[in-house]
């Protein structure tokens, strides 16, 4: 499982004073960083190699600014040219939010799904919950 701690910011609240919900998608991208470098270690856009397919986020209670907050990524499951992803957000110490996402190997030159390489499936397979 692959962890990062994040500060919520005062411009992601809502007129409710939480955390806005648009602003999970947006954490989970950032937690999913890892296994980014998996597939492309500089992280270099011109060797940019996955899309996302689908998005799923479920909101198990409110999230507040100013306690930090906990996303943790795993995998779920890892198939030929794709994998899904489970993550989750935690925030003294409760399960705050939660998703999966499914994201593509993807050759943007043939604009076509790809293989995932042997050697980043390995690796995916060592971080499957």
């Amino acid at each position: 499982m692959f962890t990062i701690e994040l500060e919520p910011r005062f411009s992601e609240t809502d007129a409710l004073g939480h955390i806005n919900n648009t602003v999970v998608p947006v954490w989970f991208e950032q937690g999913r960083t890892p296994i980014f470098e998996l597939f492309n270690p500089e992280l270099s856009l011109d060797k940019w190699n996955l899309i996302l397919k689908k998005m799923e986020v479920d909101f198990v209670a409110q999230i507040y600014l100013y306690a930090p907050v906990e996303i943790r990524t795993s995998l779920s499951a890892v198939g030929n040219t794709s994998m899904t992803i489970h993550q989750e957000v935690w925030q003294k110490g409760q399960l705050v939010a939660q998703g999966d996402c499914v994201m593509v190997h993807f050759d943007y030159v043939q604009q076509a799904k790809a293989p995932i390489p042997q050697g980043v499936k390995e690796k995916l397979l060592q971080h499957l919950a």
